[in-house]
């Protein structure tokens, strides 16, 4: 678990637990843009559980949460060799608006990103912010030959090894591969 104090106010960062979920989705909805779950990251999102053990979130010295990031388990396109190569996808990363420019986004990007290489993820792919990321690592240079399922902004499309070279010769569609959500299942009534 990490943590943050910035003027006296506590920050930790945990597991997101089942509990969490429907103060995570407040934020989320406080927090992005209103359209954030139509954008062509979140197809990749919909329907998947996160990559296990990789959906984190802030709290703040009461316990409220204040922050989320989630990981996602994709494949990255193929290599050279027509290998497909696994990676992760970040996002949303979401930081409550009345607790922003405080550090919680950044310990939560460092956090999920070393919490993805010590489970042996080989890179980590987003769409984002190019200058706010780049602190963390993250270019374009190894997204050129990847391709998105929708429009997304090329100088946007940024990825970081966690081992290096993982990403050499990746090209081709980014894919969802994670678990899915299972559906509830619906009772059926025998007369």
């Amino acid at each position: 678990m990490n943590s943050l104090v910035h003027d006296g106010d506590a920050v930790t960062i945990a597991l997101e637990s089942r509990a969490d979920i429907a103060a995570r989705d407040v934020l989320l909805d406080r927090s992005m843009a209103p359209n954030w779950k139509k954008k062509t990251s979140g197809k990749l999102r919909a329907g998947r559980k996160p990559a296990e053990g990789l959906a984190f979130v802030a709290r703040d010295n009461r316990g409220e949460i204040v922050g989320t990031v989630r990981l996602w388990n994709i494949q990255a396109g193929i290599d050279a060799v027509g290998r497909p190569i696994s990676a992760l996808l970040l996002g949303p990363l979401a930081v409550d608006p009345d607790a922003k420019s405080k550090g919680t986004g950044s310990l939560l990007m460092r956090h999920a990103l070393s919490e993805a290489a010590r489970l042996g993820h080989g890179a980590v792919l987003l769409v984002g912010d190019a200058p706010y990321y780049a602190r963390f690592g993250f270019t374009a240079e190894k997204t050129a030959a990847l391709a998105l399922p929708g429009p997304v902004e090329r100088d946007r499309f940024l990825a970081i090894e966690l081992a290096e070279g993982w990403l050499d010769g990746a090209a081709g569609m980014i894919v969802a591969t994670g678990a899915k959500v299972s559906k509830p299942r619906k009772l059926r009534l025998v007369a």
